[in-house]
């Protein structure tokens, strides 16, 4: 038994026994590190979010992941359809951290591979797997958690410095968001969408250049169409022209500013331009000086349109802005009506250039010296064609005017005058009656030939026949009968110039006078006698050669005596 002193150690023991234990350390610290985690978790556990996309390509429960700049911001929970059935639905639960872009100008897409012409992008989610890609937006938004997701990409995140322009153009061509844009083939921005309105105007093109690039963009600043290739066939020959390959593929739209125009103030945000078909056309249009001109042509200009160059002594000085066919409502005459603006800038220095301050008088005092507005041909292989300011003398005339507009003469030139005359001339000819001349002569031939098979014409032609016979005969026979006297001619007039000498000799030695009266006459007599001489000494050499002229007459051939 205990007794009663034994107690108070059996109590102390037993209190001994249930003081604290050390190994109820493991539970106390496991249940402060769960709660621990479940405070953090809770702290850092964000709203949850309802975002509608029109297909889940790409998008896992408890997978897909939000991202933004590459930072984890919230899990996709669940993805399910509609109540409709005609979107996807996706739940995403977001952390805390994110609550600041949960806002209505925060915007949600699928980041997936996507192949375009002008761009390639996505292809680390080959092997990571797709994500939804967040951009805040603007700040001031309102807070939400139901968002609609975008099928693309947008062209320019929220947070990219830069400016957006409108560019206006007639149609859309190849164009669309995400065409880049670019400045002296640097690509410095893109398109980012379009609007065509109520379909009957112009379509506005919304594009944004990056800095610091969009300082280069000024009121003064002309945007084109860069897309696709432009190939042309021209005086210079054939002439291919692309912005780049980028451009060449997606097409581009392409800015330039006139160096004159440099300085001026930047353009604010959202300012409009026009976008000009080429880029020719863009600098035709940045050149202030133009001067209206107008001219009329009677010949065809074909090959003549809008943009085709006006030169002077094979320099471009401007271009044509109208071809139009008009009438005249008082003679009935139509004409083909040519608009074109000459543009000194293209040629002159800024310094020489006196049309800006006068154009009419300047314009004036050409034309009277004869300058005339006239249509060439400047490639034959594809008939285009060009106006030429050439002088033309003996045309000096006075300088019309209609309306505002000063009216150039014109002057037919080139291929026109050639094909003009050849015109006239089957003209003429087609006057003349080929078909009664036919007849005519037809007739001509028949009567002739019906009087040459005639008898009167057969018995002259045997009459004929027969005379010729004839006088051959007898020539033969004059030949016969003189011939002998023909053959002593030139022994006689050998002996007859031996004569004479002896009585020239004679008379020398007679004593007679070289002055007398018996002198000059006997000279005068020896003169004739030679020449007497000489006559028959040609005669009978031409008798000799020829005895039938003694019947048949002299024939005087050239060369005979």
């Amino acid at each position: 038994m205990t007794g009663p002193g034994e107690l108070p150690k059996i109590a102390e023991a037993v209190l001994r026994r249930r003081r604290f234990n050390l190994i109820w350390l493991v539970p106390i610290t496991a249940a402060g590190i769960s709660l621990y985690l479940a405070v953090n978790f809770l702290s850092d556990r964000g709203p949850l979010i309802t975002i509608g996309f029109d297909t889940a390509d790409g998008i896992v429960a408890q997978q897909t992941e939000v991202k933004h700049r590459a930072v984890t911001l919230g899990m996709v929970e669940n993805v399910h359809l509609s109540k409709d059935l005609k979107r996807v639905v996706v739940h995403v639960r977001m952390q805390r951290e994110a609550l600041p872009l949960l806002t209505d100008h925060a915007h949600f897409w699928v980041v997936r591979p996507r192949l375009t012409p002008g761009n390639i992008s996505g292809l680390e989610t080959l092997v990571s797997g797709a994500y939804i890609e967040v951009d805040p937006g603007d700040a001031g938004g309102t807070p939400t958690d139901d968002f609609t997701g975008l099928e693309d990409p947008p062209g320019v995140r929220s947070d990219e410095p830069g400016t957006t322009f409108w560019v206006r153009a007639p149609r859309l061509g190849s164009i669309g968001p995400g065409t880049p844009v670019f400045y002296r083939d640097v690509t410095v921005g893109e398109v980012l969408n379009y609007d065509i309105g109520d379909g009957s105007g112009p379509v506005r093109i919304r594009v944004f250049v990056r800095k610091p690039f969009d300082r280069f963009v000024h009121d003064a600043t002309h945007f084109w169409n860069a897309s696709g290739v432009s190939l042309s066939l021209g005086a210079q020959g054939i002439h291919l022209e692309f912005e780049s390959l980028q451009a060449l593929l997606s097409g581009g739209v392409a800015f330039e500013t006139p160096r004159s125009m440099a300085t001026s103030p930047r353009s604010a945000a959202d300012h409009e331009f026009k976008l000009y078909a080429t880029e020719a056309d863009a600098d035709s249009a940045g050149l202030a000086d133009n001067i209206p001109l107008v001219t009329y042509f009677d010949s065809s200009v074909s090959g003549l349109a809008r943009g085709s160059p006006v030169e002077v002594f094979g320099l471009q000085i401007g271009a044509v802005t109208d071809v139009r066919l008009m009438l005249d409502a008082t003679t009935g005459r139509m004409r083909a009506r040519v608009a074109f603006d000459l543009q000194p800038e293209r040629v002159f220095a800024e310094a020489h250039v006196s049309l800006r301050t006068a154009p009419a008088e300047a314009v004036a005092a050409l034309v009277g010296q004869g300058m005339r507005a006239v249509l060439e041909s400047s490639n034959f292989i594809t008939g285009q064609k060009a106006i030429a300011l050439q002088y033309v003398p003996g045309t000096a005339g006075p300088l019309g005017r209609e309306g505002d507009m000063l009216v150039v003469p014109s002057q037919g030139g080139g291929l026109d005058n050639i094909t003009a005359s050849i015109s006239d001339i089957a003209t003429k000819l087609d006057k003349i009656p080929f078909d009664e001349i036919g007849h005519d002569l037809a007739n001509t031939l028949k009567s002739v030939d019906r009087t040459v098979s005639g008898p009167d014409v057969q018995n002259a032609l045997r009459k004929l026949s027969q005379t010729l016979t004839d006088i051959s005969g007898l020539a033969r026979h004059a030949d016969e009968g003189l011939a002998p006297a023909l053959k002593r001619l030139p022994q006689l007039s050998a002996d007859l110039q031996q004569a004479l000498a002896r009585a020239n000799t004679l008379l020398g030695e007679g004593g007679v006078g070289a002055n007398s009266d018996m002198q000059r006459s006997l000279s005068r007599l020896l003169d004739q006698v030679n020449d007497a001489a000489r006559s028959i000494r040609l005669l009978a050499d031409f008798l000799d050669r020829h005895p039938e002229a003694l019947i048949r007459g002299r024939a005087g051939g050239a060369g005979e005596p």
